[in-house]
């Protein structure tokens, strides 16, 4: 029968029949109901249960063959899989059935292995010869040629690339966001075989790191893997406020610095300067990294930077050439011959002229117009080269070039200037052997540093058999790996992980142990068993799989980031010895600024979270966190660095709309006096009762325990001896420290100041541990507005504890140590503290009145300006609070029509004006505070984002009994009740 005459219910909807058929088709139909009605038992009997019903109308469907047959879901899927009918479509139209595979564009393009100058087999070989391994971080101020260098050196090392001479290559920027910027946002790290002078070959694992300051966490990184620091400096803007800081850093890390004095050809063609005062500029550049050395190292001899000493280079990265004084002796003895490179090294630097008559060299000039030596054999033919290649291209160049031993083409002889400059030095200097010369004898290599290195950054005990293991760097020991960045992966759902292999042997797919920051072997939770995918040699644009990598070397590792935070100690699974950890990083900075974020869709929330869990693994020195009104927050160090953050949160991670609440930054809070009375609180049982009170630390403090110049850990009578000879503590004070709070490095200290006479003592030394947690959660959320507490010292002045243990535990103790700390805080004059940036601006001479215009207007003030020595530039250097730098860079822009450049990083905590307990100030909204009135607005503004009442209640933290002690001294005025 034709189905297009019936409907999907088995009616009949085609043309009028004649009798004939519609006698057939009522057949048809009859025989069907009979054969139903036997089927449901209908001749037997007229009743059907709800059962054969059901049969009866799948039986109908089934008896339809020749219309349309609907089978069951059973027919379909088999028996026993469960099914849902969904009864309309709930997938909305914009997205796709089947959603398409994802690339997400955020980085370069992957290449393929290129072509190198060496083969990929000799530079795995090398990775098994620690002593011909290098382990250096390229680092200096923004825009001083760091990443310039390194296209430099990528060049020498695949002749294949290509490079437009307009457009630099920045090779080592492998994100969209750095290529667009012109400024590099994360560190990246490069493996290359370079040659030295004799031509030697060496493994150089480098790390190219950002100059801005707000991205000195990646330096930071990048220093704990390295053993030594190559730090640029622009030799026309010289030593700038990231070189300073740098520099204070790397001496810190323990790492030997050596210089690149970068950018040799701006003295020459853009600030004009003659050869003697190049020489001077040069100098004093040098002079001024020595001072900061000595000032910063802890020995009474820091490291001496100087040319003759082989540990200072000079290049220009635009120009493609680098030459220490060794190197371009070796071009003088290689073209005249017979001359003893090193010694005539020795001489190209400081006060030593060439007297041409004798032919010999003398501390004293010959004559009143006799050059300094490296006037006369550096920088004079610098200069004459420059000047020939600017000048008459046709007739001077030939000469010169024969002259050099320099071959150019009639092609390029027609190149313009500036890629004629590149070929004609690129060909005069040849390869970068001198940079190579530097780092190979003034930075260690990894077998030769390991002692340093372990002693530095293992906390385990420095004597055990697992740490001398590694100060061997074996490549048989146990596996220790330190790793302290994560890269992601193309499609930003994982990462992979770099780090550096202190001993033992890495294998691909090798099962290992991953221990993170919080492990302690009192504390097994973060502690995870997971496998290794792949290994790579990373070298920016591409990546070289490796099978294994011995000790010494820098590796990326694939498959082991779901545990992974920030760092990790990754070692063996049959690892029996006891294994402590590396040391998290420290940065030389602080995470003040902070945004609330929240998604424009509700529902897209565990997407958002997603994402700020992956962008806090990507950025070393970003902390997130959920504050108890809900509000997700994020701390970094500053705008770019947050619009950074931002940028990877909503396109690489989430790619979902996100909401950004207006920025504010962290408070702190302090106390200026000694509390105004005892404090004492009771613990709910009332068989414990602890009496305190609070008062400023000493000037410096605070700054010495944060910077780990005095430690906790140390013997009593070692701590007991620092603080009586360096902030005059009495014995008995000193040797009663009980902890820093809020953390083994917190900025506070709780002092037991109770007499033996009075207390017994066994019973407070039952529950000292009890104690210490709430003073460390007191100095953790402050009761002004739940911000940490610094610069306080705790004295426990008496103490009533029950002499059965069921009375006196952590449940009593803790909140009553807590509630005692905030009391005798409240009553020992509070004080908000707010951060402070150091700012440097560089600006021309014209522009620097509207830059203390500028300053003024957002409560900062200059502390120092002086002309760039050699240059028509002012460094002004000055102090603004952090909540008032928002937008400063372009106000300061605007005001200066674009000429003035600044930095700002975070400097110092200062107290901010004002009582914030005051109760007369009245906050009136949208009106600008006087300056007495700041503490009060910051605090409630605080309170109110964080969900908390509007003030701060006193009777919350005091007892009844407390509270009439109070009444009776009469100092409840301006306290609220």
């Amino acid at each position: 029968m034709d189905q297009e005459l019936y409907d999907e219910f088995g009616n009949y909807v085609g043309p009028e029949l004649d009798s004939d058929e519609e006698d057939e088709d009522a057949d048809e139909d009859q025989n069907r109901e009979d054969a139903m009605a036997e089927y449901a038992g209908e001749d037997d009997d007229d009743d059907m249960d709800a059962d054969d019903a059901d049969d009866a109308a799948e039986m109908q469907v089934v008896l339809h063959e020749d219309k349309k047959y609907y089978p069951t879901a059973e027919e379909v899927y088999g028996p026993e899989v469960e099914t849902i009918v969904q009864e309309e479509d709930t997938q909305p139209l914009t997205e796709p059935i089947i959603a398409p595979v994802k690339k997400k564009k955020f980085t370069m393009a992957e290449q393929d292995l290129p072509e190198t100058v060496y083969n990929m087999e000799f530079l795995a070989d090398l990775m098994d010869s620690p002593d011909l391994i290098r382990n250096v971080t390229l680092c200096g101020h923004l825009h001083h040629g760091k990443t310039s260098f390194v296209d430099c050196l990528m060049l020498q090392t695949h002749p294949e690339m290509q490079v437009n001479d307009e457009k630099d290559l920045r090779y080592s920027d492998i994100l969209f966001t750095e290529q667009e910027r012109g400024c590099s946002i994360k560190s990246t790290p490069i493996t290359l075989v370079l040659p030295d002078t004799r031509n030697k070959s060496y493994l150089v694992n480098m790390f190219d790191t950002p100059g801005h300051v707000n991205f000195s966490d990646e330096t930071t990184a990048a220093f704990r893997l390295s053993d030594g620091a190559v730090i640029f400096v622009d030799a026309a803007e010289g030593v700038m406020l990231n070189t300073e800081r740098l520099i204070k850093h790397a001496v810190q890390e323990r790492l030997p610095i050596t210089v690149c004095i970068n950018k040799v050809d701006r003295l020459i063609l853009e600030l004009k300067l003659p050869p003697t005062d190049a020489y001077y500029k040069l100098r004093h550049i040098l002079e001024e990294i020595n001072s900061l050395i000595s000032v910063y190292s802890e020995e009474d001899e820091g490291q001496v930077i100087s040319p003759v000493l082989g540990n200072v280079c000079f290049a220009s990265s635009y120009f493609r050439f680098c030459f220490t004084l060794g190197s371009f002796a070796k071009i003088y003895s290689d073209t005249y011959g017979g001359i003893n490179e090193k010694e005539f090294a020795r001489r190209l630097w400081g006060d030593i002229y060439f007297n041409a008559a004798t032919r010999k060299f003398s501390k004293k000039p010959q004559t009143g117009s006799a050059q300094r030596s490296f006037v006369e054999f550096i920088l004079e033919p610098l200069y004459k080269i420059f000047a020939q290649v600017v000048g008459d291209v046709d007739e001077c160049l030939p000469r010169v070039c024969d002259e050099l031993g320099i071959a150019l083409t009639k092609e390029e002889r027609k190149l313009n200037i500036r890629p004629l400059m590149r070929l004609v030095w690129q060909r005069f200097f040849g390869d970068f052997t001198g940079f190579v010369d530097m780092i190979v004898e003034h930075i260690k290599s990894p077998m030769t540093n390991a002692q340093t290195k372990i002693e530095h950054m293992y906390t385990g005990p420095s004597d055990s058999d697992l740490a001398e293991l590694m100060a061997q760097c074996d490549p048989e020991g146990p596996l220790m790996i330190h790793t302290t960045k994560l890269y992601p992966t193309q499609d930003a759902t994982s990462f992979h992980v770099f780090g550096r292999v202190i001993s033992g042997t890495l294998h691909s797919n090798q099962e290992v142990r991953i221990l993170g920051e919080n492990y302690s072997l009192q504390d097994e939770e973060d502690s995870r068993f997971g496998q290794v995918g792949r290994l790579w040699v990373s070298e920016a644009r591409y990546k070289v799989e490796v099978n294994r990598v011995p000790a010494g070397n820098w590796i990326l590792i694939e498959g082991i980031d779901q545990p992974i935070v920030k760092t990790s100690t990754i070692t063996d699974v049959s690892s029996n010895e006891e294994v402590y950890i590396f040391r998290p990083l420290k940065f030389n900075t602080n995470s003040v600024i902070k945004i609330a974020v929240e998604p424009v869709n509700p529902s897209e929330l565990p997407k958002m979270l997603d994402g700020l869990r992956k962008v806090n693994k990507s950025y070393p020195l970003l902390n997130t966190k959920v504050e108890e009104s809900g509000e997700h927050i994020i701390l970094g160090t500053g705008e770019l660095y947050l619009d950074c953050v931002m940028h990877d949160l909503r396109k690489m991670y989430s790619e979902i709309d996100i909401k950004v609440a207006d920025p504010v930054v962290s408070f702190c809070e302090t106390v200026v006096e000694t509390s105004s009375l005892k404090c004492f609180a009771e613990t709910p049982n009332k068989r414990n009762k602890l009496t305190m009170i609070a008062e400023p630390l000493e000037k410096g403090l605070a700054e010495d325990i944060e910077n780990e110049v005095v430690q906790i850990t140390w013997p009593r009578k070692r701590l007991g001896e620092f603080f009586q000879t360096k902030y005059d503590w009495d014995l008995l004070a000193a040797r009663s420290i009980w902890a820093f709070g809020p953390d083994a490095t917190g900025p506070n200290i709780l002092v037991d100041d109770t007499l033996p006479s009075e207390v017994d003592k066994s019973l407070l030394g039952a529950v000292k541990d009890s104690i210490v947690q709430g003073f460390q959660w007191a100095t953790r959320e402050g009761p002004l507005c739940d911000e940490p507490i610094r610069n306080v010292k705790f004295k426990i002045l008496d103490a009533v504890i029950a002499q059965e243990p069921i009375h006196r535990g952590g449940g009593q103790i803790i909140p009553t140590a807590r509630r005692v700390a905030y009391s005798a805080f409240l009553m020992a004059t509070p004080r908000m503290m707010e951060p402070y940036y150091f700012v440097e601006v560089m600006a021309p001479a014209d522009c620097v009145s509207a830059v203390y215009t500028v300053l003024a207007r957002r409560r900062g003030h200059v502390t120092q300006d002086a002309p760039v020595p050699g240059s028509p530039l002012y460094t002004i250097k000055a102090f603004i609070p952090a909540i008032d730098s928002f937008g400063f860079e372009t106000d300061l822009r605007t005001h200066t029509l674009g000429q003035a450049f600044c930095l700002s990083v975070f400097h110092h905590w200062q107290i901010v004006p004002g009582d914030p307990l005051d109760k007369s100030i009245i906050i009136r909204p949208l009106e600008p505070q006087p300056a007495t009135h700041l503490a009060r607005e910051f605090m409630i503004k605080s309170r109110r984002r964080k969900g908390l009442s509007e003030d701060v209640s006193i009777n919350k933290f005091f007892d009844d009994p407390m509270l009439l002690e109070l009444a009776k001294q009469d100092v409840m005025q301006n306290y609220p009740m």
